[in-house]
Order: C-alpha cells, then structure tokens, then sequence
C-alpha cells in the first residue's frame, strides 16, 4: 500500500558530481586530467551531467584506448554503488600491476 509519501529528496546530479569527484581525490592513485581520470596516465574513468543524471564512463581496464562501460547515476544509492566498483577495480588493478 503506497499513501503518496516519498521521504527520498530529489536527485541533485551536480552535488554528485561534487561528491564523485572528492572521492576519486581522496582515493590518491587516480589524476584529474581534462575530462577524465587517469590511472598510471592511462584513462579509466569520464563523468559528465546528462539530462539530469550524472553519467559515469568506468573503463574495464586500463589502456590508452579503454573499452568504456557506462553508468547512468540518477539517485544516491547509484552513486554509492559506483564508489563501491570504483574501489573495486582500483584494488584489482593495482594488484595487477
């Protein structure tokens, strides 16, 4: 039973994107570049504000020429689960090197 009550406040992508971006600072290994974030001087990750939602562009791995998988963050439990794989594939790459 739904009685029209949403407790969750509107998504604000842009103080996401500020969120987003703090974490990837505190995270030490990756450098801000332009539009993207480098890992080592490669490129592994994009972020951009699209249509109201913050559009995250995750590399599978590092490379001068990623393959990109894309990520639509539109609330912010989307955003915690992106920091989440974000640790993820910093730790797994850093393990592979």
């Amino acid at each position: 039973m739904t009685d029209g009550w949403d407790i969750t406040p509107p998504f604000n992508a842009e103080a996401s994107l500020q969120t987003l971006k703090r974490f990837l600072r505190d995270q030490r290994v990756l450098v801000e570049r332009a539009e993207a974030w480098q890992l080592a001087g490669q490129p592994v990750l994009k972020l951009a504000i699209e249509a109201g939602a913050l559009q995250l562009h995750l590399a599978r791995r590092p490379a001068r020429t990623p393959e990109w998988e894309r990520l639509a963050l539109g609330s912010a439990v989307d955003v915690r689960r992106a920091q989440d794989e974000i640790r993820r594939r910093l730790a797994r790459w850093q393990d592979d090197d």
